[in-house]
């Protein structure tokens, strides 16, 4: 991951960035560079003003310490956000490593006129964005030997006076830059890597260091806890079904609190099974545990910045293959639950899998809230493209808090409607419920949601993202290079600490 520093004075660097305020004003990093260049290169040009987000990039002259400046739009100063820095950071490391940098100063610049967020975390939510967004995963890539000899972009310094408020306020915030990288490498893992047993070691192995303790509970464990649901989906592979939960207690033993519950779909491949999927983007079904994929990253972000509460994740992993043992459409199983199911369709696999993963964790541990993630539904990407994850939630201040989270991480939602009618659309003539819903194509995210309401138990507050659109990227971002996203571990770190510590 990309190195940061924080510093009053610069060191050597080949790249100096300095910020440019509306109206093409200097700040005080960029006039001690200036010597008349960036001025001068500022008023040949009328594209740049210094809107946020915006981006120059000049030549240094033969005689300066640096090779080139970059130049960024701050916006109006006194309307400056996190998120706003956040985004700017990206696309300053996505410009530093399009010029060839090796390493950068950064002059995080910060005034009177700044009004919202103060000079320390200006600095450290930029150095966030920038880690966040360098992101690459070439495991399984060799490297030209050319490319081995090129230098490459590895470190951003942060010059601030407030360099010592940033670096702290920064050792919070990069915990959920491990955290999202570590959902995006589990989502680009190929699925003859990637699946249940060998998901469940790679938790156990990032979490040990951290003091998060993992229990897995293997098919044997699954079978005598009657979680009927969730071994149907994976019967049909040759790697069995595991459900694994992970906690995190962050307050002292003495302090007795009902800990906070995340749940994750974890379908490690998803070829439909018996309703098998079209062949077209198949192999995109590696990323069917995008929802595991986050709970996982998120238990990673808590633990590594000691929140202060008591956390469970857990993620039911499985692989959904047609074989002799799959489960068949028509098939009536049995949920942890106790409720029966008739399946319609095997490709309505995901709510299966969550069902036995919520029952338990509510069960075990008695959470005061539950959020689910999981890649749920095609049809929430035709509601919502891939702008909005939806939201649905059978509580208004977890709503409230959720969407105040959302603000702040820029990882959208959107609420959708629970309503009885969809409960009942559930119903079976010859079970207690069925997987798919009425027969009609519409409202499938609905549906779906109202099956997954009908096992949370005591009326607790729940809320069922489904993030089947927010999966993969398919244009750069200001944050997220192209491809997996790893949607939700700075949502969820968000919500818990403005929330629940």
């Amino acid at each position: 991951m990309l190195k940061i520093q924080f510093s009053k004075t610069p060191k050597a660097a080949d790249t100096a960035v300095v910020g440019i305020l509306p109206g093409n004003k200097l700040t005080a990093g960029a006039d001690s560079l200036d010597k008349g260049l960036i001025a001068a290169a500022l008023k040949r040009q009328s594209a740049f003003t210094g809107k946020a987000g915006q981006l120059m990039v000049v030549t240094a002259p033969e005689k300066s310490k640096y090779d080139r400046f970059i130049l960024f739009g701050t916006g109006d100063p006194a309307k400056l956000t996190a998120l706003e820095c956040e985004n700017t950071g990206g696309k300053i490391a996505a410009t530093l490593a399009a010029t060839g940098s090796e390493k950068a100063v950064v002059f995080a610049d910060h005034g009177k006129d700044f009004k919202i967020v103060s000079a320390a975390d200006m600095a450290a939510h930029m150095a966030l964005g920038a880690q966040l967004r360098t992101y690459t995963f070439d495991k399984y890539k060799e490297k030209p030997a050319e490319d081995k000899k090129k230098k490459q972009f590895s470190a951003i310094e942060f010059v601030t006076d407030a360099h010592t408020g940033a670096s702290k306020s920064h050792k919070s915030l990069e915990g959920v830059a491990y955290g999202a990288h570590l959902a995006r490498d589990l989502m680009n893992e190929p699925p003859n890597v990637l699946y249940p047993s060998s998901f469940a070691q790679r938790i156990a192995a990032a979490m040990k260091p951290l003091g998060v303790t993992v229990e897995i509970l293997d098919e044997k464990k699954m079978k005598a806890l009657g979680m009927g649901s969730a071994l149907a989906v994976g019967q049909g592979s040759i790697r069995p079904p595991c459900m694994v939960v992970m906690r995190w207690n962050g307050l002292p033993a003495a302090k007795k609190s009902a800990p906070l519950a995340f749940v994750g779909k974890g379908v490690t491949f998803d070829t439909g099974g018996i309703s098998i999927k079209p062949a077209a983007s198949m192999d995109e079904m590696k990323m069917d545990m995008g929802g595991a994929a986050a709970v996982t990253g998120l238990m990673v972000a808590l633990a590594t910045r000691k929140a202060k509460v008591n956390v469970v994740g857990i993620v039911g992993l499985a692989e959904n293959m047609p074989s002799d043992r799959s489960y068949r459409p028509g098939d009536i199983i049995t949920s942890m639950a106790g409720k029966t199911i008739e399946v319609l369709n095997t490709d309505a696999e995901g709510r299966l899998v969550l069902i036995d993963a919520l029952t338990y964790v509510q069960r075990k541990y008695k959470p005061q809230m539950v959020v689910n993630l999981a890649t749920l539904t095609g049809a929430i990407m035709v509601a919502l493209g891939s702008e909005y994850a939806g939201a649905f939630v059978n509580n208004d201040k977890l709503w409230t808090e959720l969407t105040d989270a959302s603000g702040k991480t820029g990882e959208k939602l959107w609420r959708m409607p629970l309503d009885e009618a969809y409960r009942r659309a559930m119903d079976s003539k010859i079970a207690d419920l069925n997987n798919l819903g009425d027969a009609s194509r519409y409202g499938g995210a609905c549906n779906a949601a109202g099956f997954l309401e009908r096992f949370i138990e005591d009326n607790r507050p729940w809320a069922h993202l489904d993030i089947a659109g927010m999966m993969m990227c398919r244009a750069d971002k200001p944050t997220v290079p192209r491809g997996p996203v790893g949607f939700g571990v700075r949502l969820l770190d968000r919500l818990v600490s403005d929330h629940y510590e």
